[in-house]
């Protein structure tokens, strides 16, 4: 059942997702050369202690940690340790949540370490940041779910091949409802499954969080023995962005953004709804 929410309700996400959009800030200055992703989760813990508010990542399913790092051929939910230590030229994607008065904020993204990037991770991470956006772009009134995996993939094809081929769609994973829980119906794929047809239509009220991720390579994954951590295959390296998203009756606001979305999707001609926190 996909839960709808009332204005008061998005206003409480809204909170959340402001504290995401800190946790993303602070997460950034610490992300350089000779950290731990141990110090990554560190800062995101001060954060949440900060806004008087808890993680929804730490204990989930047992999940050991506050944030998940996920570095270079690590697709998502990577675990912060001390010996893991960021080197020049890595990326690393840093995924986290909060939860106010139990509402549930959620937002990623990828990050270079450092400097020394080649030209196809530099741009990899772009293809999938602008994939978000155009996802985002399509939670519309009288749009449909398929309509935001259509989007997705669609911005994705359309990019120049890189020289491993193509672009590798992650499908064992994807984007999901969210709201007084982190993970909830209805699931959003970044792709197009026809089997699964159109899917139910975009009300106002409906909360999504939307996440692609997408290798330099395969887009087949595996779980290492850690029972979290996903890596590609191949090896081949993976970016990962992810939005918490309201529709509301007077348009999108991207609940995890510090503007709302304004100035992205203002690039794509869509104007955000009025941020019930201004």
């Amino acid at each position: 059942m996909v839960e709808i929410k009332t204005p008061e309700q998005i206003a409480k996400m809204r909170e959340a997702g402001l504290v995401v959009a800190a946790i993303h800030a602070a997460t950034r200055k610490v992300a350089v050369p000779g950290a731990s992703t141990k110090d990554l989760d560190d800062a995101a813990r001060k954060v949440l202690a900060e806004h008087g508010a808890t993680s929804n990542f730490l204990g989930y399913g047992g999940f050991p940690a506050t944030i998940c790092t996920s570095r270079n051929d690590v697709v998502v939910h990577g675990i912060p340790d001390a010996e893991t230590v960021l080197q020049d030229g890595d990326i690393i994607s840093v995924d986290c949540g909060a939860i106010i008065d139990g509402w549930h904020g959620d937002a990623a993204y990828t990050a270079f370490v450092g400097s020394g990037h080649s030209a196809e991770v530099v741009e990899l991470n772009r293809v999938t940041e602008e994939s978000l956006w155009a996802g985002l772009a399509a939670v519309s009134k009288g749009n449909r779910l398929v309509d935001i995996s259509k989007a997705v993939e669609g911005y994705i094809r359309r990019q120049p091949r890189p020289t491993s081929g193509k672009y590798g769609i992650v499908e064992d994973y994807g984007g999901h409802g969210i709201g007084s829980q982190m993970h909830m119906d209805p699931h959003v794929l970044n792709y197009v499954d026809r089997k699964r047809g159109r899917g139910p239509k975009l009300v106002p009220g409906l909360c999504l969080a939307i996440e692609p991720m997408i290798n330099l390579g395969t887009a087949k994954t595996h779980v290492l023995d850690d029972e979290w951590t996903v890596k590609t295959n191949d090896g081949s390296w993976s970016s990962h962005w992810e939005h918490s998203i309201a529709l509301t009756e007077e348009g999108p606001l991207v609940l995890t953004a510090p503007d709302g979305g304004k100035s992205r999707l203002a690039e794509l001609g869509i104007t955000v709804a009025p941020d019930p926190l201004a």
